[in-house]
Parts: C-alpha cells; structure tokens; sequence
C-alpha cells in the first residue's frame, strides 16, 4: 500500500533518528553521508522500486538496488527494518558483536535486503552491472539500482564500469552518485577534484540527469520517476543527486567533520530537538 508524502517525509525523519540513535549507542559509524542520502533511500523504498517479500537473494522478477558506499549502512539498514526486511528492534544491535548489522553489509550474516558485501569503495557499479546483464539473460525486465558516493569515483573501477555499461547497452540499469562534495579528508575538489562529471559520464555513454534538489523528497521521486522513463532506450541511465552531508541536523551541515563521528549525549539530544515527530516510533 503506498504512502502518501506527508507519510514519506514522517519516514525520512524517523529514519534519520534512527541513524543518529544508532552510531551514538556505539560511538561509531557514519552519521553524514547517511544522513545525506535519506530522502533518497525512502523514494526508492517507498514510491520507486518494485521489491518482494520475503526476502529472496536471487531477487527474480522484482527490483533490484546495491549500495557501493558501503559506509552509510545506518540509513540503508533503517531504510530496510522500517520496510518490513527484518524487525526495527533490531537496528539496536548495530555494530556490536554477532551482530547482523555490522559497520559494512555483508552478506555470510544473512541480513534481508543486502545482496552484496559493499564499503571496499569503487566496487558496486561493477556488481550492479553483472546483476543487470543477468536479468536481460533471463528475460527479466525488472530494474537495477544502485548508488554510488562522489569521492568513490576517485576509484578507477568505476571508470571501467562505466565504460563496460554503455559499451555493452545495459540500459536496464539506474546508477545515483551521492553528490554532496565532501569525503573523509575534505572537500572533493580539494582531495581530487572530479571535473565536470555530467559531461564526464556522457562522454562515457551514459544518459545523465541531474538533480540539485537531493534533499526534497519530491525532487528526488521526480528524478527517479524520470530515469525509470529513460531505461530500455540502449543507454544505461545516471542521476547525480546534489545532497547536503548531514542533512537535517544543522551542526552537521556544511562540512565533511561528521562523516564517520557519532554525536554525544548532548548532540543526540540537540538533534532530536530538531527531528521533532509528534509520536516517534524509536526502537
């Protein structure tokens, strides 16, 4: 049963209260490259991608997504639980020993939903593309998603998949880089500047679209709509969705500093205060 966007945007803060709960309980994690990219995982959960449950590994006939920045794993392991994947009680066992919810996915702890080990940066897009060539084989129409995050594209992999995808017309295959100009030693463009990435991928083969609004829930749906349209025409389909690290906590925002740092008592509290919901469901 669909959401309606005011359910959506409720989902996207309970997830982000998820997010912060769960790196401040352990002291470690991501907290702003997840928080940047929550508006984009509740569109693709709750209005994009068409998925099945029960979980199934061999995912036939349904949508299929891989996260190469594997990092942000508190955004796609609440995004999961509040989906139906597995219990959001859960979700207070991240990070902590025989946990199922370890810092990177994996897949030997048999989490439902994650389909491939990610977090060794560079790598997902190549996967991704694999798993997309084999549902063209099968004749299965479903889509492949993936998202990538912008300092990984320092990584030369993803060039070679880049190439391999339009080479090859994988043109069932929707890959989003995070763009949000930060990474863990700084700014992109000072650690290694990527240039004019849209004109980069169409030079690759690739049909690129752009969204600079990747915080609003209704842009983000929007560009995703837009790109399911784009899919089948002989070309793979990229999105690069301008977001904000740390988006909706403001001490967060405008700085790379929490990219992989847990917030305090204090902090936690702060941020709550600006995740306001009228009856949180907090785990």
């Amino acid at each position: 049963m669909s959401k309606s966007i005011e359910e959506l945007k409720s989902l996207s803060t309970q997830i982000r209260r998820d997010i912060l709960r769960m790196v401040h309980d352990v002291n470690s994690g991501h907290p702003g490259g997840s928080l940047g990219c929550t508006e984009y995982f509740v569109a693709l959960y709750g209005e994009i991608m068409n998925y099945k449950l029960p979980f199934t590994m061999e995912g036939k006939g349904e949508d299929l997504f891989f996260l190469s920045n594997g990092h942000i794993s508190p955004v796609f392991y609440s995004t999961l639980a509040r989906s139906g994947f597995f219990p959001v009680a859960e979700l207070a066992t991240f990070r902590k020993l025989d946990s199922r919810l370890q810092g990177h996915p994996t897949t030997h702890e048999g989490l439902p939903g994650v389909r491939v080990a990610s977090g060794s940066l560079g790598q997902g897009l190549s996967v991704a593309l694999g798993a997309a060539q084999g549902k063209k084989l099968a004749g299965d129409d479903s889509l492949v998603y993936t998202l990538q995050g912008d300092g990984e594209l320092q990584e030369g992999q993803n060039w070679e998949a880049f190439m391999y995808a339009a080479g090859k017309k994988v043109d069932n295959i929707i890959s989003t880089i995070d763009y949000n100009g930060r990474q863990i030693d700084g700014d992109t463009d000072t650690v290694l500047p990527l240039g004019d990435l849209h004109a980069k991928l169409e030079a690759f083969g690739w049909l690129v679209l752009e969204e600079k609004n990747g915080n609003d829930l209704e842009a983000v749906i929007g560009i995703l709509n837009r790109a399911k349209a784009e899919t089948g025409n002989g070309k793979p389909v990229a999105i690069i969705l301008h977001t904000e690290m740390g988006s909706g906590v403001d001490y967060m925002m405008g700085s790379h500093s929490w990219h992989g740092k847990a917030p305090n008592d204090e902090q936690l509290d702060t941020a709550f205060k600006q995740l306001y919901l009228e009856a949180p469901t907090d785990y």
